[in-house]
């Protein structure tokens, strides 16, 4: 009787089919010793005269071809290269691209990035599911079949045992005949699992020496098949019975198994039987169920794809609708409204947003509305006052000229009239000019001038301001001209307000104007060192009619829309218009233009926050010292404006976070 069951482990990296051949193979390699031997190897005395000198020649040859085959072969093997390497050329590309298309997909797609993850989170749980049944069913099966191989084992090796111990036969053919019969008995039995068997003697036994049946096997198997360790378990047991997955030779493929393995003895010889049980069908049973997992598995992964899609598209179509609607009101199309359907969430958001966008549309035409009217009301009046203007202009004149004969009263009455018409017609022009931008009318006239001499001649108009406050201005630009597209006319009148602004909030100090460019702008800086500004009076310089001063005295200063417009001069241009301000320091103002019309500015020349230094390279091209010789002239080494330095830029016609204002900069 068996006594236990026990499992040998798998063999690693083992081919049955490379296997020596065991003691007891019949296929055993035999020597070449005999008759034929010396016909079969002949030696060299054996070979005729003619036959050595051409095997001579052939060898004289022979390195000759051998570096020629390794020619070849280097030019064959650098073609493959260059080929693969074109290849490589042609795909990689490809492959970016397609990794860019899907990035820039994912970033701004949510239904893509909504179906993709979907999908790989389903294809994830998909492949962990699919594994443990996997591995589930083929260990079902192999466990079903290996406790029927172990139980019809165990019957068999009982009748093959109890066969050989009831038999009666003394000479070698009945020996080899009851052997022969009572295993192939065994092959043929078996309803589910077809068996096959390696019947083979122990080695090293010397009783009894006349042994007839050495080893004996079905289908030309040999017992190289068994694993190593199941031999070893088997021999060194007493009538315990192992087993072992394998796989065996059948034909020209190799197919699974299990082998068990026992002990039988015949006429004193003990002998190993192991009986071969094929997993074929086992096998294919559970390709079968592999592939209509896979099969089933694609399915339901796009059936999944297909409703994600579905799903997100209902949810995020009405999204994308709104977006796009969204863009156009932003646009200026008022009108455009969303298609409402049915009574859920997203139809109520759709009635939401188009009551949004009508309520939008009406308080815009609205201010528009009134904007037009205020606009108009503005131009109607700054036109209907020019003729008065002009008349009471004139009677002021007349007055102001005859004042020296009138009483001390009436003298100061003439001039303060005078001067507050004076006053009244440069609002007057400056409401006109207001107009005219607010109407969309204003025009550029551009062409190339030498922004230089522009500065040049604006200083030498304020000269007669400078010299009344008793301030120095100098200009520190590079040698050569700096020729830019604008309009003339307009750069005169911002560059003329900074510089009068600069002097008139200076309190006498210098005034310094910089000027420089770089491969696509110029820049020109307005530097004074009077009262500064402050971060508070920064934020709104560049308003209306705005003044610093609380109680909007008006003893300095023009009419507050001077920075207005030269904001929208600079608009014109699509430069910047910028400053910067520091209380009890002074300020900057810095304007900055693109060289050529239609171009872009991505970086200023010159910084806005002056460090006081001369610019590197430059020079003083011009120097107005105008004045007072005892004022405060220019200290040392703060003549000019710093040099650039990257700083934080703002779009065309904005005005940076630095900016600042003293007083009234008109």
């Amino acid at each position: 009787m068996v006594s236990a069951i026990k499992q040998v482990p798998e063999p690693q990296g083992q081919n049955p089919s490379e296997a020596p051949e065991g003691p007891g193979g019949s296929d055993m390699p035999r020597g070449t010793d005999g008759p034929h031997a010396q016909a079969a190897h002949p030696t060299p005395e054996h070979i005729a005269p003619e036959h050595t000198d051409a095997l001579s020649g052939g060898l004289a040859g022979l390195p000759l071809r051998v570096r020629i085959w390794k020619r070849r072969a280097l030019i064959v093997s650098l073609r493959v290269l260059r080929l693969v390497r074109t290849g490589l050329d042609k795909v990689f590309p490809g492959i970016r691209f397609l990794l860019r298309t899907l990035q820039r997909r994912w970033r701004r797609s949510l239904q893509f990035r909504t179906v993709l993850t979907t999908l790989l989170l389903s294809i994830s749980s998909f492949a962990i599911v699919g594994a443990y049944l996997s591995n589930q069913i083929a260990n079902n099966l192999f466990q079903e079949r290996l406790t029927q191989a172990e139980s019809e084992t165990r019957y068999n090796v009982k009748q093959v045992q109890d066969t050989f111990d009831g038999a009666q036969v003394t000479d070698q053919s009945s020996v080899i005949t009851l052997v022969y019969d009572t295993l192939n008995a065994v092959e043929g039995r078996g309803s589910v699992i077809q068996r096959r068997y390696v019947f083979e003697a122990m080695p090293e036994q010397t009783k009894p020496r006349n042994r007839w049946v050495e080893s004996r096997a079905s289908d030309q198997l040999t017992v190289s098949v068994i694993p190593k360790d199941l031999r070893a378990a088997v021999q060194d047991s007493g009538k315990d019975q192992f087993w072992a997955s394998m796989q065996f030779p059948v034909g020209t493929e190799d197919r699974p198994g299990i082998a068990v393995g026992n002990k039988v003895t015949f006429n004193g010889t003990v002998y190993e039987l192991y009986l071969i049980y094929d997993l074929d069908t086992a096998q294919q049973t559970l390709d079968e169920i592999q592939n209509v997992l896979w099969a089933g598995g694609a399915a339901l992964i796009i059936m999944i794809g297909g409703i994600a899609w579905y799903v997100t598209r209902n949810v995020v179509s009405p999204v994308s609708h709104a977006a796009v609607v969204s863009e156009k009101l932003a646009a200026g199309q008022l009108q455009e409204r969303m298609v409402v359907k049915g009574e859920d969430e997203v139809a109520r958001l759709g009635a939401s947003f188009n009551h949004m966008a009508a309520s939008l549309q009406e308080q815009i035409t609205q201010l528009a509305t009134l904007s037009q009217m205020q606009q108009r009301f503005v131009s109607d009046v700054s036109h209907e006052l020019r003729t008065p203007l002009t008349t009471v202009r004139m009677a002021a004149e007349v007055l102001y000229d005859a004042r020296d004969d009138f009483d001390p009263i009436n003298k100061r009455s003439a001039e303060l009239l005078y001067n507050q018409v004076e006053r009244f017609q440069s609002l007057l022009a400056d409401l006109l000019e207001i107009s005219r931008f607010d109407a969309g009318v204003a025009m550029l006239d551009a062409e190339a001038t030498d922004i230089v001499q522009l500065v040049s001649h604006v200083m030498e108009g304020a000269a007669p301001v400078a010299e009344e406050y008793g301030s120095a201005m100098t200009l520190n630009a590079p040698e050569g001209s700096i020729v830019v597209e604008m309009d003339a006319r307009r750069i005169d009148r911002i560059l003329r307000n900074l510089v009068l602004n600069a002097l008139e909030h200076g309190e006498g100090k210098p005034v310094n104007i910089s000027v420089a460019s770089n491969a696509t702008a110029v820049a020109v800086t307005v530097r004074d060192h009077g009262i500064g500004m402050t971060p508070a009076e920064a934020a709104r310089v560049f308003d209306r009619f705005w003044r610093a001063d609380p109680a909007r005295a008006r003893t300095t200063g023009g009419s507050g829309l001077g920075l207005s417009i030269a904001t929208e001069d600079t608009k014109l241009h699509s430069g910047w218009l910028q400053a910067w301000g520091n209380k009890g320091v002074g300020s900057n103002f810095r304007l900055t233009l693109p060289l050529k019309q239609g171009g872009t500015i991505t970086k200023s020349p010159l910084q806005l926050e002056p460090a006081d230094v001369a610019l590197p390279g430059a020079v003083d091209r011009t120097v107005l010292v105008l004045g007072n010789p005892d004022t405060d002239g220019v200290p040392e080494g703060r003549q000019g404006t710093a040099a650039p330095r990257d700083t934080d830029v703002a779009p065309a016609g904005d005005v940076a976070p630095e900016r600042a204002a003293t007083g009234e900069r008109s």
